[in-house]
């Protein structure tokens, strides 16, 4: 089994990028891959796995019998008070300890994997209301990101969370989070099933602006998010009016309301890290505004700025092109897409945190500002989903071979610039560009 302690950036990508997670990489090119193949592999912070729910009677009150269970037995009513909730003396936490399955039915049906837990469909007993239940082993990573999420579920951006359980699963003590079910599936899978409908910019500054939303409101609570990407932004409904909102606080933590950069842990995506985490610097919230900028960088083109030439998780090329800022704006791609637009993206990729637009700059940025004025040019991103889908997937093969390799002092290696790779992905443009 493998073990997740995020200890260093390369032991991080090496671990994270395990038999599951390869998949989950690679989940914005291929939505297929989200399959059995890899939900069977749950990590929880000691390396061991979060239990499978087979039955109603997997989990179990952690209360005496005399207590919760006998007031439900002596009047027939479940206790209706929250295990969380603000009032004027701050946020207040605490879990639910008599047995989830007395207020909820659990099904097997696995809906998702987050950085630290599965989550399941579960149907509330009493009004039938689906929602999602994420599983957790209770550890201390475990307790601090189901109390964040509840921290700021109340934002119409970040997915809800209704209810909060501290049950034991074969003596394992497990927390159980009821959240909203989001039925409209990840961003980019919503893109992707648009047909022929064409994708514009508009669109994408729309959506942006939908995501600003929620990253202004964690960062005025002085909470880094630490993984946003496609992957965990999710659509409350298949309808065209639904709500983008976020969710996996997994690598989630409070940050200082001072200037002083207080993060040190190294947890990332690759395709998502700034710069100052693969340089084991300490480092603050700005890390969040580098992810938000290559998520709009993907939704304007459909690949990302920053990739390994050779298709690996993360490479020492692709290390340094993050860390100097190397990207480009590729023709034919990018021809269409507004000044404006690479203005945000260029104000969001400073290598120098300091440098880089604070949330509250970019949520005054005209792209965003003025998102619904915004020209609604057809953009490239959902024919380079569907044409490069099959590269991607032999990627995926180099990728897992390399695994073992991720460890490589980048200063030691010759980086090719971009005009001289011999990537498919960047040959593949090219030709189509040369046409």
């Amino acid at each position: 089994m493998y073990k997740l302690n995020f200890v260093s950036a390369d032991d991080a990508c090496q671990k994270l990028m395990g038999k599951f997670s390869v998949y989950m990489l690679f989940n914005l090119f291929d939505q297929t891959a989200k399959t059995s193949k890899f939900h069977k592999i749950i990590m929880s912070d000691d390396g061991s796995s979060v239990p499978n729910v087979t039955t109603q009677a997997d989990f179990q009150s952690t209360l005496p019998a005399t207590s919760d269970s006998a007031v439900l037995e002596n009047d027939g009513k479940i206790e209706e008070t929250r295990s969380f909730y603000h009032d004027a003396d701050g946020f207040h936490f605490q879990p639910h300890s008599r047995q989830l399955t007395v207020d909820y039915r659990v099904t097997k049906t696995v809906l998702g994997v987050g950085v630290n837990g599965k989550v399941v469909e579960c149907f509330d007993r009493k009004t039938g209301q689906k929602y999602a239940l994420k599983i957790l082993r209770d550890s201390p990573k475990a307790r601090r990101e189901v109390e964040l999420h509840c921290m700021v579920s109340g934002h119409e951006n970040i997915v809800k969370v209704y209810d909060v359980y501290e049950n034991t699963y074969s003596s394992l003590k497990c927390l159980l989070m009821v959240m909203e079910c989001m039925e409209g599936g990840e961003l980019f899978t919503k893109i992707q099933n648009r047909e022929m409908k064409a994708f514009t910019e508009r669109e994408a500054a729309s959506i942006m602006s939908e995501i600003s939303s929620a990253v202004c409101f964690l960062h005025n609570l002085n909470v880094a998010h630490r993984d946003i990407k496609p992957e965990n932004l999710l659509y409350s409904k298949r309808s065209e009016n639904a709500v983008l909102k976020l969710t996996d606080f997994g690598f989630a933590k409070k940050t200082e309301p001072s200037s002083q950069k207080t993060l040190e842990t190294p947890c990332y995506t690759p395709y998502y890290v700034a710069p100052e985490i693969l340089a084991s610097e300490k480092y603050d919230k700005s890390c969040d505004m580098w992810s938000f900028g290559v998520v709009m960088y993907i939704l304007l083109c459909g690949f990302p700025p920053f990739y390994s030439m050779r298709g690996l998780a993360i490479s020492p090329g692709m290390k340094y092109r993050i860390r100097s800022g190397q990207y480009v704006f590729p023709s034919p791609e990018w021809d269409g897409v507004s000044e404006c637009a690479k203005d945000l993206i260029r104000g969001l990729f400073k290598t120098d945190p300091a440098a880089r637009l604070t949330i509250e700059q970019v949520m005054a940025h005209p792209w965003i500002t003025g998102c619904n004025q915004v020209p609604e040019t057809p953009l490239s991103t959902l024919s380079v989903l569907a044409k490069e889908k099959d590269q991607w997937r032999d990627v995926q093969v180099e990728m897992s071979s390399a695994l073992a390799t991720m460890r490589v002092d980048s200063d030691q290696m010759k980086i090719k610039n971009l005009s001289e790779s011999k990537n498919k992905l960047l040959e593949k443009r090219k030709q189509r560009s040369e046409k």
